[in-house]
């Protein structure tokens, strides 16, 4: 039988990607049941869930990896090349994803353009889901359908011997650093320390106010809902 979904509550579920909590589509009314360990009533929907193995679905979410490669995409069809490069350096290694989103804070028109993109290719991801599982619904989504987002060209590297762009500027430091007298270098290394205590987002341009998305940044995995962010 058809079920009525709450696409908001769905959507939310694919794109908490967390460790601590799971989401499981009701089958029979189409209701969101979420676990989050450590509340008090974990165990009771745990139960629920295992006593009614055929009733409950578990929802995947997009995963950390799939939505950095999203991250990728987007940023190979940035047209401003001075920006497109302050976002490869942005992606380059740990703390990619809020390094990311305090660039694009800079550049409202690409933050917004990056809202619209993520989505698509979350509502993309969700529509194929449930297609997967052969789920019918009796609501449309209010999304409409969703075509499969077209591929961005191949992004673009920093350097033609396709060095990391977190390691040409890891080099030039280093460079840098040996040209300096002994006797500067104290203060040198003590303003590295400051910088690398302030974070990244003092190199990379203004931050503003931080967005409630953000509390989930020191996981790595989450890109914050467009929803929550504005």
């Amino acid at each position: 039988m058809p079920i009525t979904v709450n696409w908001s509550d769905l959507e939310i579920a694919f794109e908490r990607n967390s460790p601590d909590q799971e989401s499981f589509l009701d089958l029979e009314n189409g209701d969101l049941l979420s676990i989050v360990d450590g509340e008090p009533d974990a165990a009771s929907r745990r139960a629920r869930v295992a006593t009614n193995p055929e009733r409950y679905l578990r929802i995947d979410p997009a995963s950390s990896r799939e939505q950095y490669r999203w991250m990728e995409r987007f940023v190979g069809s940035v047209a401003d090349e001075a920006l497109r490069e302050r976002l490869l350096i942005a992606i380059d290694g740990k703390g990619a994803f809020r390094r990311f989103k305090d660039v694009l804070l800079a550049f409202p028109a690409e933050r917004e353009r990056w809202f619209a993109y993520r989505s698509e290719l979350l509502h993309f991801h969700i529509q194929t889901w449930l297609d997967h599982m052969k789920i019918e619904v009796s609501n449309q989504p209010p999304w409409g359908r969703v075509v499969q987002p077209a591929e961005p060209a191949e992004l673009p590297r920093s350097s033609p011997s396709g060095e990391a762009p977190g390691e040409i500027l890891r080099r030039q430091a280093r460079e840098l650093l040996d040209e300096i007298p002994a006797a500067e270098l104290p203060p040198a290394l003590a303003f590295l320390e400051f910088l690398r205590d302030r974070g990244a987002s003092l190199l990379l341009g203004p931050t503003g106010d931080r967005r409630r998305d953000d509390l989930d940044d020191e996981r790595d995995d989450d890109f914050g809902s467009p929803a929550l962010a504005r």
